[in-house]
């Protein structure tokens, strides 16, 4: 298969998330299916209220049109591809609840934790079993070195806590307009190419589908935003470039790729272990990007400043993935 072929999925999954778009946003707008915003974060933040959210569901559209596409012209709908869409749907449809229990309360509450746990543990479970039918290796290499470990039996629990953790650490990464649609674009197109490089022609091709489908959303997610991804979204390109990882036996690179995520993630924890500990907060607020906004950071500058650093860990990871291996 040629190159040729993965600009082809990239700009037709680019195209129907900027069709699907337009189409969408009245629409949500008509269900007043807007966001509710915490009281207690930026204040700034006050002004988003009532702008349409479950914009994610053109990202997962766009990606399953695409994927379609890509089985019925390429001929490669795949055990691998399949499991892809299994994950990303099935994180999406867990955002997706989340995010209607939010607008129908009119409240930033939706699933519980335990809900949304149990919804998470499912897909991740039925992810599993799909593992166990291609009957991948359990043999978990480091990036860019000869060192492995065979997991064994342990190697089901790393499934489901990639699953879980990116899941989750894309979630928390969703707070400003733009930063996980740029964000997003930039490590799933490093593992795109770190893909096709690997011969997973089946992942690189899923990989760019999901970069052209975040791209197209960012034209109208960009700041100021008209339309936010909601757990819809986040969730469900968390679940992907885990599932992603996974596939393409890549596991530890996704801490590399997905950098951006590992700090957001980070910064909370450290955030709720300090408070918990010493009644003192490291950060004025977690995740991290709302730090640099309440230090005087404009939106936009924050935005940027966080995908250039997710290229440097996208370069990273190529560099680690292609040259060094």
């Amino acid at each position: 298969m040629e190159e040729w072929t993965l600009l082809f999925v990239l700009l037709l999954s680019f195209a129907a998330a900027v069709i699907l778009s337009p189409l969408f946003i009245p629409f949500l707008r008509r269900l007043k299916f807007g966001q509710s915003i915490r009281e207690e974060g930026p204040k700034s933040h006050q002004k988003k209220s009532g702008t349409p959210t479950m914009g994610g569901i053109v990202i997962v559209l766009s990606i399953l049109i695409t994927s379609i596409a890509i089985g019925g012209v390429f001929n490669e709908f795949s055990v691998e591809l399949l499991l892809l869409m299994l994950v990303t749907i099935g994180y999406g449809i867990v955002g997706f609840v989340d995010d209607y229990l939010k607008v129908a309360r009119k409240h930033n509450l939706g699933l519980t934790s335990k809900q949304k746990l149990v919804g998470q543990l499912l897909i991740a479970g039925l992810f599993y079993l799909g593992l166990l039918y291609i009957d991948l290796d359990t043999f978990v290499s480091i990036p860019g070195t000869s060192i492995g470990l065979e997991l064994g039996w342990f190697y089901p629990i790393l499934v489901i806590v990639m699953l879980l953790a990116g899941s989750n650490a894309v979630n928390l990464t969703d707070g400003l307009d733009g930063l996980l649609a740029g964000t997003g674009a930039i490590a799933f197109a490093a593992f795109a190419i770190l893909a096709w490089s690997a011969g997973f022609i089946d992942a690189a091709l899923f990989s760019t589908a999901i970069t052209g489908a975040v791209l197209g959303f960012l034209v109208f997610n960009a700041h100021p935003a008209k339309v936010f991804m909601g757990d819809t979204g986040s969730l469900a390109l968390g679940g992907a470039i885990a599932g992603i990882a996974i596939l393409t036996k890549m596991e530890l690179m996704l801490i590399i790729v997905g950098g951006v995520f590992v700090i957001e993630t980070l910064s909370v924890i450290i955030q709720v272990i300090s408070y918990k500990t010493t009644g003192k907060r490291v950060f004025k607020m977690s995740p991290l990007h709302h730090h640099y906004e309440l230090s005087g950071w404009s939106e936009w500058r924050v935005v940027v400043t966080f995908w250039l650093v997710g290229m440097v860990f996208a370069i990273m990871g190529i560099y680690i993935g292609v040259w060094l291996t």
